[in-house]
């Protein structure tokens, strides 16, 4: 194995670990927060599930990233990643949580500008519409949700420890799942720039199952997100535990439901071409904000019941975080691309 590959893919799993540790908020921190489940048991789980996600469900979202801008040279993913990891830290560090997705897209527009390459912008335009639509259609199920279980719950007549049982096995499972669909959908922000010069060899384990080189370096990018998950997570869990709004334990599970299927939907290469088959409306394979489907989900859940509730002022920090990062992520990769071509003589991009 090249040194040097290893060397540059750290930057990778630097965005990696920055990934996990930020997003396992919008995973189970409502779960934390409600203090339905303890933390070390639903990281474990989201641990697992997000490098089985990465593994075998990430080829999706990476197609699309890759078409924004496709980095040419090794030392310029490096710094593609690292752009985008930092600006992400830099934001957790003052305790905003914000989006990768919307990180690594400013980070490789940085790339075209210093490169000379040009911007697929109709590419562009379709990861800059999630946007908007993933909050949006959060939202929706998450008030959809909402009222129908509150309508279960009441036709039942289900007891109220019964349903804190319930509850409590739900925000287990909703949990694993998303982290399934974090890795699924995010893996592409992580080491998407890495898959065009992957060194790696297909692992072949007998006749049951081969992992592809592209697999592989999955493999290691999710190993980083777990990494993060289980270490420096908890420092900004609270921060969408029940900051944002009071979080009820059945209303923390909707939150995780509808998260969880939003990442679904914008990462499942199996539904899309279902869909397409059928003459239906498909959703774009892209990198969808986690962040964004959390946000999306608890303003609806608000707004479902009056409106009353929602720290309007949270909103609007993180809002501004969104804004602020993929330009600070675009504006920290050109500069650094400057200095590493020519202080550290580096090729950051191929003709």
């Amino acid at each position: 194995m090249d040194l040097m590959y290893l060397f540059f893919l750290s930057s990778g799993l630097f965005l990696g670990w920055s990934l996990g540790a930020n997003d396992a908020a919008n995973i189970f921190g409502t779960a934390v927060g409600s203090k339905m489940v303890r933390f070390r048991t639903i990281a474990a789980v989201a641990a697992i599930c997000v490098i089985l996600g990465a593994v075998f469900g990430g080829a999706g979202a990476s197609a699309t990233l890759g078409a924004l801008g496709a980095v040419n040279a090794l030392a310029g993913a490096f710094m593609v990643a690292l752009s985008a990891a930092l600006a992400v830290y830099f934001s957790l560090r003052m305790g905003i949580t914000v989006s990768t997705s919307q990180a690594i897209v400013g980070a490789i527009i940085g790339w075209n500008f210093y490169a000379g390459k040009q911007t697929d912008y109709e590419t562009l335009a379709e990861i800059v519409a999630t946007w908007t639509t993933c909050p949006l259609i959060s939202g929706c199920i998450a008030i959809v949700l909402y009222f129908a279980i509150k309508k279960l719950i009441k036709c039942c007549g289900m007891h109220l420890l019964r349903i804190d049982q319930w509850t409590r096995i739900g925000l287990v499972i909703s949990a694993a799942v998303g982290a399934y669909a974090l890795g699924a959908n995010n893996i592409a922000n992580v080491v998407g720039v890495f898959v065009p010069s992957s060194p790696f060899k297909p692992v072949h384990f007998g006749s049951f199952y081969t992992l592809s080189s592209v697999q592989v370096l999955f493999l290691l990018g999710s190993m980083a997100i777990a990494v993060g998950i289980m270490t420096y997570s908890k420092r900004v869990i609270m921060k969408l535990g029940n900051n944002l709004m009071r979080m009820s334990p059945m209303l923390a599970l909707i939150v995780v439901i509808s998260q969880a299927l939003v990442l679904l939907l914008f990462s499942s290469i199996s539904l899309h071409n279902f869909l397409a088959a059928h003459g239906l409306p498909t959703l774009p394979l892209v990198p969808v904000s986690s962040t964004q489907a959390v946000i999306g989900a608890i303003i609806g859940i608000g707004l479902a019941k009056g409106g009353r509730n929602i720290d309007w002022r949270i909103i609007g920090k993180i809002v501004v975080g969104w804004v602020a990062v993929p330009a600070l992520a675009m504006l920290i990769c050109f500069i650094s691309l400057f200095f590493l071509a020519n202080v550290f003589n580096q090729t950051v991009y191929l003709p």
